[in-house]
């Protein structure tokens, strides 16, 4: 009996972490083969290359897709998405497989799941029915109409998705896939890496034996044009918090210019001796940096994912992941300098916080192989409004 070709497209460097547990599963399952495409961002250096991590890890690329428009506009997100629907057309075309696996809600996955159902191939979309604040709202829910088979990570996020009209017994609560690398990393947490050597990076390189931050902030497409002046309110707090910081470069989203022009003018300007900036980290060092942390801060789902189910404290600037599920561990905050600051100094006084399991207890990639290996792979839909 023919394995069936799994086809997972990553897209990003956050989507890599997201699936990786799946991925390795898929490739380790007997009853599938994994075709693995990595696309746009993932494959730039200026957001890490992390195509570069997932060779490091022992996956072997089936295609790379280039698709990526810079700028950081809204133009450029338009035509990237465009551009990876003709050359993820091609790859389909090329490689036939049995389903395809589209992961959560960047803009560029709205291009794997167009090409993939135009071409009557099974879709899989992981993550759907949560909500955000952002363009990613509409993609995610986008994605999901288009898709066949849904592997959730939440009960909340289930019971979207099946009010979206699509049929309960295709819905599935696997949990997220990153929360197995947590799982996973809780069994040996210690920092056993030094950051500046083996990432590089840009800036100050601060004592953090005594504690330090972490910021990841991104553009939010719906407020591109005031990314440069959102990211300086935090840039201001971290100025004014003065503990080592390990900041981390933003995603290729719209406005993503206006953030790393604020971040490059701000360093011009003022003393950041405090700071360094990383682009990219392997995702068991990135959730050892984090773990160890004494503040998460910025508006990454890692926040409400990741750093829920470790405990880590975190302040969630703005609106991009309104409506998210999250834990006790999140904080809230506007984009202002002395609220932030003020709010991370709350979390650091209170200190870590007691694990929550909302989007999973560590075994969710395992059980989305096991899925995909004995699930009927259909590409029609009864709908039930």
């Amino acid at each position: 009996m023919a394995k069936r070709k799994i086809c997972v497209v990553v897209t990003a460097r956050p989507s890599y972490s997201r699936i990786k547990s799946a991925l390795q599963a898929i490739r380790e399952h007997p009853e599938l083969e994994l075709q693995l495409v990595v696309a746009a961002s993932a494959l730039l250096g200026r957001y890490g290359t992390a195509a570069n991590v997932m060779l490091e890890d022992g996956f072997e690329i089936k295609a790379k897709v280039y698709n990526v428009l810079e700028g950081g506009s809204l133009a450029a997100q338009s035509k990237t998405t465009g551009l990876g629907i003709i050359e993820l057309s091609n790859v389909f075309e090329n490689i036939q497989p049995d389903a395809v696996v589209t992961v959560a809600d960047r803009y560029e996955t709205m291009s794997t799941a167009i090409a993939a159902a135009y071409m009557n191939i099974p879709l899989v979309h992981i993550q759907g029915g949560e909500i955000t604040g952002n363009i990613d709202e509409k993609v995610r829910h986008a994605i999901t109409k288009l898709s066949d088979l849904h592997f959730v990570a939440s009960a909340k996020a289930r019971e979207r998705v099946v009010r979206l009209g699509e049929e309960e017994e295709k819905v599935f609560l696997t949990g997220c896939p990153s929360i197995d690398l947590a799982k996973e990393m809780l069994m040996d947490p210690t920092l056993d890496f030094d950051p500046y050597k083996k990432y590089g990076g840009v800036g100050a390189q601060p004592d953090i034996t005594n504690g330090y931050c972490v910021v990841m902030q991104h553009p939010v497409t719906t407020e591109y044009q005031s990314s440069r002046t959102n990211v300086e309110e935090t840039l201001h707090a971290i100025k004014e918090l003065a503990l080592p910081t390990f900041w981390f470069w933003p995603n290729v989203d719209a406005g993503s210019d206006g953030t790393s022009n604020g971040i490059r003018a701000f360093r011009e300007k003022y003393d950041l001796g405090h700071v360094h900036f990383f682009k990219n980290m392997k995702p068991r060092d990135f959730l050892k940096l984090l773990y160890h942390s004494q503040c998460l801060i910025g508006n990454s789902s890692v926040g409400i994912r990741e750093c829920s189910f470790m405990g880590v404290p975190v302040v969630n600037i703005g609106g991009r992941q309104s409506g998210r599920e999250r834990g006790a561990n999140v904080l809230d905050i506007a984009y202002d300098r002395k609220a932030i600051l003020k709010g991370i100094q709350q979390q650091i006084s209170h200190g870590r916080h007691v694990g929550d399991k909302i989007y999973g207890d560590g075994n969710s990639g395992k059980e989305i192989a096991s899925l995909l290996a004995k699930l009927p792979l259909t590409y029609s839909k009864v709908l039930t409004y």
